[in-house]
């Protein structure tokens, strides 16, 4: 039997803009003629897959057709949340739909993951599928490249999962590294009656109202229409929350590969630096008298650059009325200057630049530094740029 892929679709990628009134949903984000939603897309056309289904909100409703008519997916379903309740509901109404046998493994893809290696990837997911049972439920971990607070994490007896963290401080995250801890990925694998029997003993609440919303679903052109007045009383709860962190039968798939939710600046700076050779363009290099810079990726409303300050290189004192910056330093020891602090950072490190704070980049050594930073705001021009001092006579 094939796994069928469930794909959720719902988050609203407010992190990215926090002062945003509109925004951009981080799975529809282009980074640059592709966006995360669409690898997802390509991942589940392997041939151990079954049709995917997507679980989703009327608002994204017409982003979500787009996707699948570009990456030529003709067949799928999609489960339309009539309200936001979190993931616990979310994934129990997409495994309800009675065209699912009742032993069918079901896995559940976050719309928003970055994963590379995919090749490695499907391989553990085929690998284990033997493995599911009507109670079960394996949970994927991937290998940590730094502790980090952003992620979640768990730990384990051979396979059995033991203890889930949620995001711990950058001390915790490096005792828990050093027990063998893997970030909890998010992504779920198990088969359909697994779930319906977990939630009737763990949640029957979210059960009853679930079901329900399945069954007075309105169907139309592949889209289910879950029942508004059913869904609405089924308690909003992550699938964490309500039956992870209950249950006792739960086994982790551990996976060394590259892996990332993209869910900061600081995580997409990374993405754009490891991938610098994709983006760079002779044409977008601009030299300044303290080094230069290359814009790697003009996106809506937010633009990657890589800076380069030569050895004794420093860059004005300086204010953006329009944007706010995310720098991740990737070579060298710059010294910054943010507001009144005054500080060196070293690579792997980052540091957020609020809208209208004065800051300064100077690099007083022989190495030279590199820096890639996202500019985030509605105006990303070299015009918004308001000096106070420069030892290059700049200031007008």
């Amino acid at each position: 039997m094939k796994i069928r892929p469930v794909i959720l679709c719902g988050g609203a990628g407010t992190r990215l803009w926090p002062k945003a009134q509109k925004h951009q949903a981080k799975q529809f984000i282009d980074f640059g003629n592709w966006t995360l939603l669409g690898k997802t897309l390509e991942r589940v056309k392997a041939s151990i897959f079954d049709a995917p289904i997507i679980s989703t909100n009327a608002k994204y409703l017409r982003q979500v057709k787009q996707h699948l008519k570009k990456h030529k997916i003709r067949k799928f379903k999609i489960v339309l949340e009539p309200a936001k309740r979190n993931t616990a509901p979310a994934i129990l109404t997409t495994a309800l739909l009675k065209d699912i046998p009742n032993e069918q493994p079901l896995m559940f893809l976050a719309a928003d993951h970055l994963i590379e290696k995919v090749g490695l990837f499907n391989k553990a997911i085929k690998k284990n599928q033997k493995k599911l049972t009507q109670n079960n439920i394996f949970i994927f971990g991937i290998k940590p490249t730094m502790p980090s607070s952003e992620f979640g994490y768990f730990l384990t007896k051979k396979i059995k999962v033991t203890k889930f963290i949620e995001k711990p401080k950058e001390a915790k995250a490096k005792q828990i590294i050093s027990k063998k801890g893997y970030w909890n990925s998010g992504m779920f694998y198990l088969r359909k009656d697994s779930i319906i029997n977990n939630f009737k003993k763990y949640q029957p609440n979210i059960y009853r109202n679930c079901n329900k919303a399945v069954l007075k679903a309105k169907y139309k052109s592949n889209v289910y229409y879950l029942n508004k007045q059913a869904f609405t009383k089924a308690t909003a709860k992550s699938f964490d929350y309500a039956i992870l962190e209950k249950t006792k039968d739960i086994n982790a798939i551990k996976l060394d590969i590259p892996w990332s939710d993209l869910g900061s600046w600081k995580e997409i700076c990374k993405m754009y630096g490891r991938n610098k050779r994709h983006y760079f363009n002779k044409k977008n290099v601009f030299h300044r008298p303290w080094g230069s810079y290359v814009n790697l990726f003009n996106g809506k409303e937010f633009l990657i650059k890589e800076l380069y300050v030569k050895p004794k290189g420093i860059l004005s004192l300086q204010k953006h009325h329009h944007r706010a910056e995310h720098w991740v330093v990737t070579h060298g020891k710059p010294k910054i200057t943010l507001n009144k602090k005054y500080f060196t950072m070293k690579p792997e490190e980052t540091i957020f630049i609020p809208l209208g704070a004065i800051h300064r980049i100077e690099n007083p050594y022989k190495k030279p530094v590199k820096i890639i930073e996202a500019q985030v705001g509605s105006i990303l021009k070299e015009t918004d740029i308001v000096r106070y001092q420069d030892i290059y006579g700049r200031i007008k």
